[in-house]
């Protein structure tokens, strides 16, 4: 009897929590600027610092500049995984010319060990222009059907331009990968950390 109630318990408090996520994406207009349905599941997002992010909230580059650890409920060891971070905002909330920029991509992760994936861009946090409003950082979770050959573009970390204009959407598609397993955003505005960021990847901004 208890255990019965705990399952539905469980249950109940799953289906809310991916129909809150899917609110958050689309609140957000990451649906439909980025993907046409919401990740399954929310990814837990904990930078090196302990900082747990996600949920649309707001916070400083600063805080963002590591690599985080990701989880989610159903993740599988045996399984492979793509995980992805781009901003639908480059350079400029009110001027996206350069969505998405990407922020990382590593591919061929087992389970959640990003470690111990491919990396095809490295992880570079948010580098948001002075002025350019509160951009959104969005994070997805990709399950492989099994290890890939991908054909793609391993990004230059001190490349900007190679960054900018890349679509995940698309890239899914080519690989059939379906919807994003799970996934998360957050947002972030200049700081004084940025130009730093932008002068090791080769960026400029008209003032």
């Amino acid at each position: 009897m208890f255990t019965s109630l705990l399952l539905v318990v469980l249950l109940a408090h799953y289906t809310f929590a991916e129909h809150d996520l899917e609110k958050i994406f689309k609140d957000y207009k990451v649906i439909p600027d980025m993907i046409d349905e919401a990740p399954k599941e929310k990814l837990k997002l904990e930078m090196e610092n302990g900082l747990l992010v996600g949920d649309g909230l707001e916070y400083k580059p600063a805080d963002m500049a590591s690599i985080p650890h990701i989880d989610w409920p159903s993740v599988d060891p045996n399984k492979y995984y793509s995980v992805y971070m781009g901003s639908p905002d480059a350079p400029d909330t009110k001027d996206p010319r350069w969505a998405e920029s990407i922020h990382w991509l590593v591919l061929n992760v087992p389970g959640n060990q990003v470690e111990k994936g491919e990396l095809y861009c490295e992880y570079i946090g948010p580098f948001p222009p002075r002025n350019s409003g509160s951009m959104r950082y969005v994070y997805l979770v990709y399950e492989q059907p099994n290890k890939m050959d991908f054909d793609e573009k391993v990004i230059d970390p001190k490349d900007g331009a190679a960054h900018m204009n890349y679509k995940i959407k698309k890239f899914a598609e080519k690989y059939n990968l379906g919807r994003p397993v799970a996934g998360n955003l957050y947002r972030a505005q200049w700081d004084e950390t940025v130009e730093e960021m932008h002068k090791r990847i080769s960026l400029t901004f008209d003032d």
